[in-house]
């Protein structure tokens, strides 16, 4: 028993049952002798040691050894909490768009062949995922280029006819101005557009007549929109100038001058009259063998003519002003605020514009006239993006050119996805830069609303782009031009149909029911 007191002087304090441990070790020698001592103390550690591992939890359950082993005196505590992953996701559409793949490899034939590849040997979920999500990719390739074939890109003889129609037309007015108001300063008269530049899509129906005003130099002075007061980029003002020397009516377009500006709406009223109201229209479709009639409303003056049974050609009338600088300024108002700023005449790129994107694919035998028109295709024949014009997808397209450089034709799925996420992007920041004067915001003239309807279509339409194919292809083409010239109301409810409809999509095909649930949402948000 002397020996239990000596022996407790250097142990660290322990509970009851290691007290009796302790005693039966310390008198062990004296029951069972030397060697049953030894056996009894070896097994007693071995049952002391797993009784102080199940009393203590770890510190650290997921703590590994450097080794990268997992230590054997630790348990397997191989559970992560929900509550951390939760932590860790956003529903903000731009961190969704960084989970999308967008890498032009994805639409190479060999890519397929390595996801087999890894599927047969793996079988794991996540290669059958990359498998799919490759043949996928190499659909959409096909899609648009089917797509492109048979519903973008318009016959010869079609474009020949309405050319001829389109010059038909200018011919009638050239002789009727010059018969009727020849003091008028005008240049010659020519025909412009996507018609005439191989980039017009899905059925030949518009053109546009520009008709060259002549100013006096000394009289008449530019003025940049961003300088003035206003602070619109892209739109100008035309003074008339030195009417201490000159005073009204030296020049021939002092009749149009509004608060001492040359105004853009009081020239196209002069030129209405005479287009509209004076030529006896009837009378030169029966010569032409055309039905010509003035569309009203419109925000420029526009001319429809059938030259056949179910195809029709609209023709805009545009008074363009030349400036010394080579600045071209037509005649089109402001969308959204035409009456307060009556007087700006807005700046046309689409000349420079499509020169740069030809010189671009002759460079490199690219393909962004391709995707250009592929795009321009969908917006026209989808009614909840019509609001996206020519000019937003061509410098959308040029911005993008400057970072990517792979415009190959075998890369066109994959820059048409790009285009789309260029332009969410774009519409998530309220700003479409022209890639000419980046000072200009292209997206100026859309509302809140509009900004809202196309950034949610085109977004659903990441997911399940050939659903947006699909949904084009569903549309008639003939309403569409009609429906974009004339009924702003329809476009404003149109956007709200399609959206369910692409949503309808994405919810058949990926089987998910949240984006159901934002459409419905956002629905009721926009009825209200």
């Amino acid at each position: 028993m002397a020996g239990v007191n000596g022996d407790r002087k250097g142990k660290k304090d322990d509970n009851g049952i290691g007290t009796a441990i302790d005693f039966m070790l310390s008198n062990a020698k004296l029951v069972l002798g030397v060697g049953g001592a030894a056996m009894l103390g070896i097994a007693t550690l071995a049952v002391k040691r797993m009784y102080d591992r199940a009393i203590s939890a770890p510190t650290s359950p997921t703590k590994m050894e450097q080794t990268g082993k997992r230590s054997c005196e630790e348990p397997a505590w191989m559970g992560s909490s929900p509550r951390v992953l939760n932590q860790d996701m956003k529903s903000t559409v731009s961190r969704s768009l960084q989970s999308l793949p967008t890498s032009s490899h994805a639409f190479e034939p060999d890519c397929l062949r390595r996801a087999m590849g890894r599927a047969a040997v793996g079988g794991s979920g996540a290669t059958q995922s990359d498998l799919l999500r490759a043949r996928m990719r190499l659909s959409l390739q096909e899609r648009l280029w089917e797509f492109y074939q048979n519903n973008v890109d318009i016959p010869a003889e079609e474009q020949a006819m309405a050319r001829r129609a389109a010059l038909d037309i200018c011919a009638e007015l050239r002789v009727f101005l010059h018969a009727k108001l020849p003091d008028m300063p005008l240049r010659e008269m020519y025909l412009s557009g996507s018609l005439y530049d191989d980039l017009q899509v899905v059925t030949a129906d518009h053109a546009q007549l520009m008709v060259p005003l002549i100013l006096e130099k000394n009289l008449w002075s530019s003025i940049p929109g961003e300088d003035t007061i206003m602070n619109v980029p892209g739109f100008w003002l035309v003074r008339r100038e030195n009417l201490e020397y000159f005073p009204r009516n030296s020049s021939y377009w002092d009749r149009c001058m509004v608060g001492g500006y040359l105004s853009p709406k009081s020239v196209l009223e002069v030129f209405d009259k005479l287009v509209a109201g004076s030529i006896n229209w009837p009378a030169i479709g029966s010569v032409l063998d055309y039905i010509i009639r003035p569309v009203v409303p419109s925000e420029t003056l526009t001319l429809e003519v059938q030259y056949e049974t179910d195809r029709k050609l609209y023709v805009d009338f545009l008074p363009l002003l030349v400036m010394e600088d080579g600045t071209s300024l037509i005649a089109k108002p402001h969308r959204l605020a035409a009456e307060r700023h009556e007087n700006l005449w807005r700046q046309s790129f689409r000349v420079a514009e499509t020169a740069r994107l030809r010189a671009l694919d002759q460079e490199d035998g690219g393909c962004r006239c391709a995707c250009l028109k592929v795009g321009k295709a969908v917006c026209k024949l989808n009614p909840a993006l019509q609001r996206l014009n020519a000019s937003q997808l061509t410098n959308a397209i040029l911005l993008l050119s400057e970072k990517e450089g792979d415009w190959t034709q075998e890369a066109l799925a994959d820059r048409f996805l790009q285009l789309l996420r260029a332009l969410v992007g774009h519409l998530e920041a309220g700003r479409l830069p022209c890639a000419l004067s980046p000072k200009v915001n292209l997206f100026c003239e859309l509302t809140e609303q509009e900004v809202d309807e196309l950034g949610y279509t085109l977004y659903c339409a990441l997911s399940d782009p050939e659903g947006l194919l699909r949904t084009a292809l569903a549309q008639p083409i003939t309403s569409l031009t009609t429906s974009s010239l004339h009924s702003n109301v329809a476009l404003k409810c149109q956007p709200l149909f399609m959206c369910a409809m692409v949503t309808s999509s994405q919810n058949e095909v990926n089987g998910k029911t949240n984006i159901c649930m934002e459409s419905s949402s956002l629905l009721k948000h926009m009825v209200s």
